[in-house]
């Protein structure tokens, strides 16, 4: 995937062989896309009993999370830099084994600290895969209708990934330990080299330039240090030294990122792309949108187990009807789109998206599951396939075809960066009010100070404390002191994020174009 500037595409295999098998190899594509987004979401369930078993805090819980979506992001524009040189079939199998081993690796850890670790080396791998899969359909799908619905089934697969991944997780933590969560992406990697080795074509760039190693390090810099700021913003205090010196940190790196591309010959990414405002408003659309999707599955999980008491597989089964609305909206989305035009579609998704997150955070402990629960996942996932599908054409669509990789570059950062930053922000929202609420409501209690210590971190340490006390009486006090909390810390987030999501909305509807535009430069 060409990510700078315009370049013509070398296909390895004869285009007849590739458009007969186009159907098999988006298959084989979608189950590789599906394998690293179902290990965003997978952790999410087994979330409690990493608390209760690792001992993690809220801001361990988030590194856990957040670890591998921070690698996998940062990495991403400098793997289609190298996808573009090497061959993206190549890169593609390449991480592909390196997501299988470190998966073996995240398994036998027995330390927060040895997860975070393990996990970020997994998005190593992820950011080999990701970036070919989109490159390697637009280069398959030429007709515009069929790369349309192409794109959605594509978009479709993320969506159900994101229910799928807590229906598994959940199965699995039912009968095997935490670590089987990881151990069950290795035979799904096996599955998937065979499938690649034997349907995939190769496709390359003949003229790919040198990596930018600067811009490569850059991006990699002002990511890592905003979402490690943002997670520990809680912690350390807002208005700490450590925070503002973040926020300036981050600043500083973005402003030499963007003049380290502009001022170089051979940019990691060609930034004068987002004066299109097109590709600006469908990028920071998908941004949005998976930065509350990520964020709002993040707290949902630990309200199912903590506030709802579901075991993991109760927890997992009851995020189905997500999966169920986004595979049934996707392929809708993309017919939709091209009908309408993108301009009315993706608004629409993510003001779907902004009352769900409100309507999620009126969550009660005894709220309705067949009701305002099913109704809010069901609402955000249609938002979610309204938004992906038509958004990622629409960047497609912006560009000449030649410059294919560009669009795919932006949106599987866009999609990847929302993500971190919205488990990171969410989370952070969630722990401030969280905590500061639990502190208040316990103080009449009498309990050692390490217990309330713990019990402050996280709802799970919490539960962990309710259950060590002797006194019947007063675990049932920390159960729904922790409970009441937590919900009060869901509201806020949930309502914060929902605005965004509403914002974005408006955003979308002034910038993004009525019909996407007519490009007829082909590859060559």
């Amino acid at each position: 995937m060409s990510i700078n500037n315009p370049t013509n595409v070398e296909l390895i295999h004869p285009d007849s062989k590739v458009h007969a098998r186009r159907w098999k190899i988006l298959a084989i594509l979608c189950l590789s896309v599906f394998l690293v987004v179902v290990d965003n979401l997978i952790i999410n369930v087994a979330i409690p009993t990493l608390a209760r078993e690792l001992g993690a805090t809220t801001s361990g819980l988030q590194w856990i999370v957040d670890s591998y979506a921070l690698v996998f992001a940062g990495l991403l524009l400098a793997c289609g830099g190298l996808a573009d040189r090497f061959g993206r079939k190549l890169m593609m199998q390449i991480g592909m084994v390196l997501f299988g081993l470190f998966s073996a690796y995240a398994a036998l850890t027995e330390t927060t600290g040895a997860l975070i670790t393990a996990r970020g080396l997994m998005g190593i791998g992820a950011a080999l895969v990701f970036p070919g899969t989109l490159a390697i359909l637009i280069d398959v799908f030429r007709d515009p209708v069929e790369r349309a619905k192409a794109i959605g089934v594509w978009s479709a697969v993320s969506g159900a990934a994101v229910a799928f991944g807590p229906v598994t997780g959940g199965l699995l933590l039912k009968y095997f330990w935490w670590g089987s969560v990881f151990l069950i992406n290795i035979p799904i990697v096996i599955i998937a080299l065979i499938l690649q080795w034997r349907f995939v074509p190769e496709s390359k760039d003949p003229n790919a330039e040198r990596l930018d190693i600067a811009g490569f390090l850059l991006s990699i810099a002002f990511v890592s240090l905003l979402v490690y700021t943002i997670i520990e913003g809680p912690h350390r205090g807002w208005s700490s030294a450590t925070s503002i010196a973040g926020f300036i940190g981050t600043a500083v790196l973005i402003a030499a990122f963007v003049w380290r591309e502009l001022n170089t010959e051979h940019p990691l990414l060609d930034v004068q792309v987002f004066s299109d405002m097109r590709v600006t408003a469908a990028s920071s659309s998908i941004a949005i949108a998976f930065f509350s999707l990520f964020g709002f599955t993040f707290l949902v999980t630990q309200y199912f187990q903590f506030v709802r008491g579901y075991d993991p597989l109760e927890s997992g089964l009851r995020t189905l009807p997500f999966a169920i609305g986004a595979g049934v909206t996707s392929p809708i989305a993309a017919r939709l789109s091209l009908r309408y035009g993108s301009k009315r579609i993706v608004p629409i998704g993510l003001l779907f998206m902004g009352v769900a997150q409100i309507g999620a955070g009126m969550f009660k402990a005894n709220s309705a599951y067949f009701g305002p629960v099913v109704g809010s996942m069901v609402l955000m996932a249609c938002g979610l396939a309204l938004v992906t599908s038509p958004a990622s054409e629409s960047i497609m669509g912006s560009l000449p075809r030649e410059m294919a990789g560009v669009g795919s570059a932006i949106n599987d950062t866009s999609r990847e960066v929302g993500g971190t930053l919205g488990v990171a922000i969410i989370g952070s929202i969630f722990a401030t009010t969280y905590s500061p609420q639990i502190v208040k409501l316990l103080a009449p209690f009498k309990l050692p100070d390490a217990a309330r210590s713990a019990a402050e971190q996280s709802v799970g340490a919490a539960f962990a404390v309710s259950e060590q006390v002797g006194d019947a009486t007063l675990s049932n006090a920390i159960r729904e002191i922790a409970s009441s909390s937590f919900l009060d810390g869901f509201q806020v987030a949930c309502t914060s994020v929902g605005a965004v999501a509403i914002f974005g909305s408006l955003l979308a509807l002034r910038f993004l174009p009525s019909r996407v535009a007519n490009v007829k430069t082909e590859v060559r």
